[in-house]
């Protein structure tokens, strides 16, 4: 067989790329991940704060993200790398009336799919996050089977069984051309070289919608710039991560929990949108965050940042992610647009996807891939982007 023979070609190494290699390794299939980058995780997926959660207000996601939190909680047992995880759990907490009846509404959607979470009152608030402002506190949602992990602790463990697994990593080997013939992919050409495959599937994260250029069909990913940051380590103090998603000044909402080093890990969603690819940090996003952290717990104020940085998210238009065969190219694969959110889906999603490329796709597997079609409306809007 020809060295440049493959069955599946995965275009980005980063979070979605990763996990699916070692899931089509392991179902036996020869794969070839080819990275622009020199390692595995360099693009996006290193500014992920870290955040696991099978919280969502969607079928599909809820599902891909359970398989990833069965992936993620069982690693360390299974492989044995310590991956950073932490079944910290994700809380909600509520301080307007309207959030409340919006959580509580979702809780009946997220309960449909299997979800263990419920409405904690104020003072089980306040027991999960000691400090956190009372006054207004009306409770909150919990979901105590959410965690947290280090992307790339991860990453790079996912890279070294896919890797243990057969699968093969090119790295500094961006792809130039899709090669198709009669409405099917052939394969891809790099500058290095031209490698024949049967699938071609974009992973490509911030870069999905020009690399899916490349192959004729156009994608509704445009990703907008998020920031994020990490305090010194202290003494564990609380556990979840801590989701307000009441608006701000210059912000949607923000987020923060204390990683497996005593950390506090941040984020914000900035507020209209800051579309386009500047990585560069600015000098507004800390004052604005550390007012609103500090506002719900006054005891961070004491904390020193350490550094902060700034990340794309690949969004679509109804912060669903795209994942599809689509049928006007025989063999490309879709697996982008993940708004943010590709570190904690990348591993169920990979489960999903190698199965249907294998051709033995459970219900699971089939629900999931549903609601994340190209030929979809994107009217709809994610409730908990």
């Amino acid at each position: 067989m020809s060295e440049n023979i493959y069955d599946v070609i995965i275009i980005g190494a980063g979070s979605i790329g990763t996990p699916l290699a070692m899931s089509l390794a392991e179902r036996k299939l020869r794969t070839l991940v080819l990275e622009a980058e020199a390692s595995p995780g360099q693009g996006q997926n290193k500014c992920a704060i870290g955040g696991v959660r099978a919280t969502h207000s969607d079928g599909s996601k809820i599902k891909a993200c359970l398989k990833s939190i069965e992936i993620f909680s069982t690693w360390q047992e299974k492989h044995g790398d310590d991956i950073g995880w932490i079944k910290g759990g994700y809380l909600f907490p509520v301080y307007t009336e309207r959030d409340e009846a919006v959580l509580k509404e979702l809780l009946k959607v997220q309960r449909g799919f299997g979800l263990d979470i419920d409405w904690a009152g104020p003072e089980k608030v306040r027991a999960l996050v000691p400090g956190v402002a009372e006054k207004g506190l009306r409770g909150g949602t919990w979901a105590p089977g959410d965690g947290s992990a280090s992307p790339l602790l991860s990453v790079n463990a996912f890279y070294r069984r896919a890797v243990k697994l057969g699968a093969e990593f090119h790295f500094k080997e961006p792809v130039k051309e899709i090669l198709a013939e009669n409405g099917a992919v052939k394969g891809v050409a790099t500058p290095l070289g031209r490698y024949s495959a049967e699938w071609v599937v974009n992973a490509a994260g911030a870069d999905a919608a020009a690399l899916s250029e490349l192959a004729g069909i156009k994608v509704p990913v445009n990703p907008d710039c998020h920031e994020a940051g990490i305090t010194e380590p202290v003494k564990r103090f609380f556990e979840p991560m801590v989701v307000d998603i009441r608006p701000g000044d210059k912000s949607k909402n923000y987020y923060f929990y204390q990683n497996w080093e005593g950390q506090i890990v941040f984020c914000l969603t900035p507020q209209p949108p800051i579309w386009g690819h500047d990585r560069r940090s600015t000098s507004e996003f800390l004052p604005e965050i550390s007012k609103r952290m500090i506002s719900l717990m006054p005891d961070l104020a004491s904390l020193k940042v350490r550094r902060t940085w700034r990340g794309l998210y690949p969004m679509t238009p109804d912060g669903f992610p795209v994942v599809d065969f689509p049928a006007a190219l025989k063999g490309y694969v879709l697996s982008v647009g993940m708004c943010g959110q590709g570190f904690m889906l990348g591993p169920g999603l990979g489960e999903a996807v190698a199965a249907h490329i294998a051709g033995h796709p459970s219900p699971d597997d089939k629900e999931i891939l549903v609601g994340f079609r190209l030929d979809r409306s994107f009217a709809g809007q994610e409730k908990l982007k």
